[in-house]
């Protein structure tokens, strides 16, 4: 009878060691291994830190599956640096210059509600001619000159845009507006958002001993801190001083004047941070990655755009009830302190924001796993055609339909020439005859 029941209970704990496995190994959403390894090419122009950044994962990933990736941001070979505007060895200079075309989206933030449609409008216009330009006259025939001269066979990238296979989006309906997508375009948005790891003893002992939290201010990797003009950097400089906060500062230089309660770092662990309950808001520029990280953290920001699609990223921050967005030239030092007061003691932007960080990671798989699925697919059926959309075989007047609309046009003008003289022959002659 006791053997009976040591038997029982060794059977329930072996139960209960299985059911517990599964669940860990569902949670760790391990692959199957690959039916191969295979070279992978990774050519990324963009030489921000933080865009690399984002596709270091996928990298790593890929060569842990036994892939041979030559990643030239991840490995070293010959690195890929193309000069584009606000990215070259000057950093950034943006932030003095809200003159230029490519600011004009930010400007239409300061219109009234009503006119909200108009300026998403307007922004995804900009956004797209402005990538019609980039892409004609500075990204493409510079990043083809320096693949041409490390990869001499390799194809045109105008021939390989064609011919794509599968689309990888930094995109997620949980992070975005919901809209249709085909088979190969496939949303991994938030690849790069991990948890938080330990912090450094200095930074953690700064945040746990902050009894009002911590406010957390960086203006992201491309942006330079001290290319911010003075008149705003003394702006913040003096609301800092009014908070009882403790604030961490992404600035790349010494700054004087500040208070007890700042801290300056050249560098910083951005998602550590965001991850600490202790870090109450934080001060962000708008990226799309700064963004996506904020609310994979649930951390309010308060967004203040500054260039491209920041101020739809501000907008959409404001309109979901994560933060606030304020403007650059309507900055004054009560108007900082107030924002930033509305976002701590206010709990529905804490609220909101957790409830869309708990949907973002409430995710079958996660994108990551997603992401080297679908590239090892395409690989297992050779550049899967099947999923191939027959639009990209158009050109852009059949694929906008402009030959049609052309032969309607004709048609119509030929109808309307045609019928106007036979009026003319018909009812022109009675008016003849009656005069």
């Amino acid at each position: 009878m006791q053997n009976a029941r040591q038997w029982s209970s060794l059977k329930m704990r072996l139960c209960m060691l299985v059911v517990l496995a599964s669940v860990v190994l569902s949670a760790l959403g391990d692959l199957p291994p690959p039916e191969r390894s295979y070279k992978i090419l990774m050519l990324l122009p963009v030489a921000s830190k933080s865009h690399r950044n984002v596709f270091l994962p996928i990298a790593n990933a890929l060569a842990d599956r036994g892939h041979e990736v030559a990643y030239p941001f991840a490995h070293e070979m010959p690195m890929i640096m193309v000069a584009t505007p606000g990215m070259d060895n000057r950093q950034s200079a943006v932030m003095g210059n809200v003159l230029n075309p490519i600011y004009f989206p930010y400007t239409m933030m300061k219109f009234p509600p009503a006119l909200k449609v108009l300026s998403n409008a307007v922004n995804i216009f900009a956004q797209i001619y402005m990538s019609v330009l980039w892409r004609n006259w500075a990204v493409v025939p510079a990043v083809q000159k320096e693949v041409s001269r490390i990869f001499p066979d390799f194809p045109p990238l105008l021939d390989i845009e064609r011919n794509m296979s599968l689309v990888l989006l930094n995109y997620h309906y949980s992070m975005e507006t919901t809209f249709p997508l085909l088979p190969s375009q496939i949303p991994v948005a938030g690849m790069h958002c991990k948890a938080a790891k330990p912090l450094p003893l200095d930074l953690l002992s700064w945040i746990e001993g902050a009894d009002h939290g911590v406010i957390y201010f960086s203006l992201g990797s491309i942006t330079r801190g001290n290319s911010m003009p003075v008149k705003y950097r003394d702006l913040f400089v003096q609301a800092f001083a009014q908070m009882k906060q403790r604030i961490i500062w992404k600035f790349e230089e010494e700054l004087e004047g500040l208070s007890d309660n700042v801290l300056i770092r050249k560098w910083l662990p951005q998602q550590d941070l965001l991850g600490h309950p202790n870090v109450k808001v934080f001060i962000t520029h708008g990226g799309l990655l700064s963004t996506q990280e904020a609310m994979y953290h649930a951390t309010p920001a308060l967004a203040i755009p500054i260039f491209a699609d920041q101020p739809k990223n501000a907008l959409r921050i404001q309109e979901d009830g994560f933060g606030l967005s304020l403007i650059w030239e309507e900055l004054t030092v009560d108007l900082i302190v107030n924002s930033l007061e509305e976002l701590i003691n206010n709990e529905k932007y804490s609220k909101n924001i957790a409830k869309t960080s708990i949907v973002i990671r409430d995710q079958m798989e996660t994108p990551i796993e997603r992401a080297v699925w679908w590239i090892e697919y395409v690989l297992r059926h050779q550049g899967a055609p099947s999923l191939r959309c027959p639009g990209a075989d158009l050109s852009w007047i059949e694929y906008f339909c402009l030959d049609v609309l052309f032969i309607v046009y004709v048609i119509l003008f030929a109808g309307y020439w045609f019928f106007k003289k036979l009026f003319c022959k018909l009812f022109g002659k009675k008016k003849e005859k009656q005069e």
